[in-house]
């Protein structure tokens, strides 16, 4: 076949296929050519600039910085979502976009961890339908839920509502995030109820936690399951920027080791780094620095934020030098 009558051809099953919308089966009849030569010619038809495919990503979607905040931090996922410069609207968008992402992944057989205290995973549990398709996955409540009764059926409703829309069984970890000494921390341990949740830690698939910044939200603040001004500047002081289950690390990710350690009551971050898919959900200026340390540290690998976050966590950052003199980025 001469030159031009190929191209005429190619062109010809282009038209037919992208701008008319005949499936390629109904192009052979029509043409009566073979289905593989259909095939082949779409495809050369994309190489010879016949055919150019475009992508336009709909207005409020960010798949670059998707992109890039995968590529960057080594992401499995990452959701970009528009949002207004206001923390309770933000929470809400942040909460729908996650309510979608559990929609659509979850299967039967997961076990799904979910941190308490979190006004994003509040709202994305307020955001979510009824979800057959992951009918029997069940919850386990991975941060003490137990504390200011005008706050605490804050932490109840959030695991037994997502057990509810999944159909399956909620294990609530009936004890404080915080108390108020290692000893009373043992004590708690030892509870059959506490075990029984801290022993499905190690069986969680998905675990859905919020990122909290040194200074504590509101729904924390008010639940009594934080420590004092004094405790959390000590905390600064020795490099946190954030936190995971109110357990602290610093701008590199690297968790913060402080006795206050040994009065949470939460999975710890070891063991947190052991589930398959760890879905972290916070946005807002206040708590990027936390985001950007979880990055960091690996302590995520699904990110769900906001657009004007995203663009911040992914400025190049100055670099430092750690305690052994070494320079270190910080992305």
């Amino acid at each position: 076949m001469a030159r031009i009558d190929e191209l005429r051809l190619m062109a010809k099953v282009a038209r037919l296929y992208y701008v008319q919308g005949l499936r390629q089966v109904e192009i052979t009849d029509r043409l009566h050519i073979h289905q593989s030569t259909v095939s082949r010619l779409l495809k050369r038809a994309e190489k010879e600039g016949i055919v150019r495919i475009s992508f336009a990503a709909p207005k409020g979607l960010h798949t670059d910085l998707e992109d890039s905040l995968q590529s960057t931090f080594a992401l499995r996922e990452a959701i970009v979502v528009d949002s207004m410069d206001d923390e309770d609207q933000l929470v809400k968008d942040l909460g729908a976009a996650a309510a979608f992402y559990l929609e659509t992944t979850l299967k039967p057989a997961d076990v799904v961890g979910i941190s308490s205290w979190s006004a994003a995973l509040l709202a994305m549990v307020e955001s979510m339908h009824p979800n057959p398709r992951a009918a029997g996955a069940s919850v386990v409540q991975i941060l003490g839920g137990i504390g200011n009764p005008g706050a605490e059926v804050h932490a109840t409703q959030l695991t037994r509502r997502l057990a509810q829309l999944l159909s399956g069984p909620a294990t609530l970890l009936p004890a404080p995030g915080v108390v108020g000494s290692p000893d009373a921390r043992r004590v708690m341990l030892k509870d059959r109820y506490v075990q029984e949740a801290v022993e499905l830690f190690k069986s969680v698939t998905v675990a859905l936690v919020g990122i909290g910044a040194v200074e504590p939200s509101k729904l924390l603040a008010t639940s009594g399951n934080v420590f004092s001004p004094h405790e959390l500047r000590q905390m600064s002081r020795r490099g946190a920027v954030g936190d995971i289950c109110l357990r602290f690390f610093d701008e590199h990710g690297d968790a913060v080791s402080t006795p206050l350690n040994d009065r949470v009551i939460s999975m710890e971050l070891e063991t947190l780094r052991k589930v398959p898919r760890v879905v972290g959900i916070a946005g807002g200026r206040r708590k990027t620095a936390a985001i950007r340390g979880a990055l960091a540290g690996r302590w995520i690998n699904v990110l769900i934020t906001d657009r004007a976050t995203a663009e911040r966590l992914l400025k190049p950052t100055a670099k430092v030098n750690d305690v052994n003199g070494r320079a270190r980025g910080k992305r």
